[in-house]
């Protein structure tokens, strides 16, 4: 998808996506907090610190107000080819994001100036022959030993194909295999990447969630998460 079609679905994407996923019984808020918790719960467990975050195809910056509840210290730099979406991103975000267009091709931004990349349900949207460039792009704004998070939806997953193609924005995604993001991601260059499989339950079975941390190597989950360092 390119930037005019994002700019065309912008001003209605949150209730274009609250519908598209009514069947997991969960708003739009639920799956962008998790997977910014995910991000800060590998952060932590480690010991490590973050000052400024790059929030990849942020879009209208639904991750801004989670980034700054896990992450108050740090800075945030939201990223996206969609003008449109960057605008509405800094109305909704009136304190501690900064929105950056991107022209697709080339951050504007100096090499190893970014503590971490998050990418969440980005790189069905980018055309296959641009997913090693642009992480090598992604890879070079990072400091040595920087973190890049990558979330994407697992085609594995029945309901979450079901969901994909039902959504408009979807039209011209492609699902992408966690194995197949994996070996991208090592052809960029990042050192050994990491995959956990996430949310394997819809609402009405939210008790069962707390099992979910032993099903991570599941790959029946609704979205997996690759992480990787540079």
């Amino acid at each position: 998808m390119d930037s005019a079609e994002f700019d065309k679905f912008a001003d209605e994407y949150l209730a274009l996506h609250a519908r598209n996923i009514a069947i997991t019984g969960e708003q739009p808020e639920f799956f962008a907090e998790y997977k910014v918790r995910d991000v800060y719960e590998i952060l932590a467990a480690e010991g490590r610190s973050v000052a400024r975050i790059l929030d990849f195809g942020a879009g209208i910056g639904s991750s801004a107000v989670y980034f700054g509840s896990y992450f108050a210290d740090a800075r945030l730099v939201c990223v996206d080819v969609s003008l449109r979406s960057l605008l509405l991103g800094r109305q909704r975000c009136t304190e501690g994001a900064e929105f950056v267009a991107f022209d697709g091709a080339t951050l504007p931004f100096a090499d190893g100036s970014v503590d971490l990349v998050f990418a969440g349900c980005v790189f069905h949207h980018i055309p296959y022959e641009k997913h090693v460039p642009i992480l090598k792009e992604l890879r070079r704004v990072l400091v040595p030993g920087g973190m890049l998070s990558v979330f994407e939806h697992n085609p594995l997953n029945p309901l979450t194909v079901h969901a994909v193609q039902a959504c408009p924005f979807d039209d011209h995604a492609v699902l992408i295999r966690a194995g197949a993001m994996r070996a991208r991601l090592r052809q960029a260059g990042f050192e050994v990447p990491s995959l956990r499989y996430r949310i394997f339950f819809p609402h009405a079975l939210r008790g069962l969630r707390p099992l979910e941390r032993r099903l991570t190597r599941l790959p029946l989950g609704a979205q997996y998460h690759v992480f990787a360092t540079r």
